[in-house]
């Protein structure tokens, strides 16, 4: 499942993904957000490629969107980051990123990745038994690389079009074809078939926050037009790893 705050500000866009805070990865994620929001700037056909005839409802979505963000999410992200140890927050991103690998699993052996399916499910396997539950990373040790995928990549690498840009209310920056990506991303989740409902809320609202404040960084990077500047970054992320995932596949083939 696509955490929400994480769309919020530049996803993942998720790009949410940047939704791993271990090792080098977030940083290779941070990396690529910052150089895409930087191209913003020098791209001057960008904003007419970008698809987005329900301009005015989208606007009035993110707003809604950034004000439930400002009033309760990002303040909450910013306790959590500042009274949080590390090494607590560092377990609970392991854990949900653990959760995540069972998603971006399925998506592999739907993109023909064999090899990653593999790594994906041997990092599962691994830091849920000897990782305890996911909370430490035992997998990246052993040399399983975690990849990230999920449904709206998958569509995207068999070549479904990502349709008109919308922003969904609470889930933020999206398209049409991400939308049901979405649906199916929460479908295979496994965390929404809990029975406890107070259990289950309680695993939300972490993740959620979890999420958020991995993301609180790259706030001091948005300028300007507030509304494009997510647009953007989210319709060139989306964009960059559908043609990677598929880059990948040629380049795997030698």
């Amino acid at each position: 499942m696509r955490p929400l705050t994480s769309i919020l500000h530049c996803r993942k866009v998720d790009v949410v993904n940047i939704k791993s805070k271990v090792g080098s990865y977030w940083h290779l994620q941070f990396s690529i957000y910052f150089l895409l929001l930087l191209s913003l700037f020098f791209s001057p056909t960008v904003s007419a490629q970008t698809y987005d005839p329900w301009r005015g409802a989208n606007q009035r979505i993110f707003a809604f969107n950034d004000y439930f963000d400002q009033l309760l999410v990002r303040p909450l992200a910013s306790s959590y980051t500042f009274f949080m140890p590390r090494l607590v927050r560092q377990g609970v991103g392991n854990f949900f990123n653990n959760v995540r690998d069972a998603n971006i699993a399925v998506n592999d052996l739907l993109q023909l990745k064999f090899q990653d399916a593999l790594s994906d499910t041997g990092r599962i396997l691994i830091n849920t038994t000897i990782g305890v539950g996911g909370l430490v990373d035992i997998a990246t040790s052993f040399g399983l690389e975690k990849h990230e995928e999920d449904f709206g990549q998958t569509l995207g690498t068999w070549g479904v079009s990502s349709g008109p840009y919308v922003v969904l209310p609470v889930f933020g920056a999206s398209n049409l074809r991400d939308s049901f990506g979405l649906i199916l991303d929460t479908i295979f989740n496994p965390l929404p078939y809990i029975d406890n409902t107070s259990a289950k809320l309680t695993f939300f609202a972490v993740e959620e926050i979890d999420s958020r404040s991995g993301l609180l960084a790259l706030d001091e990077l948005i300028i300007g037009d507030k509304y494009l500047f997510v647009r953007e970054a989210y319709v060139q992320n989306r964009a960059y790893l559908v043609i990677v995932g598929q880059t990948e596949d040629e380049f795997g083939s030698f």
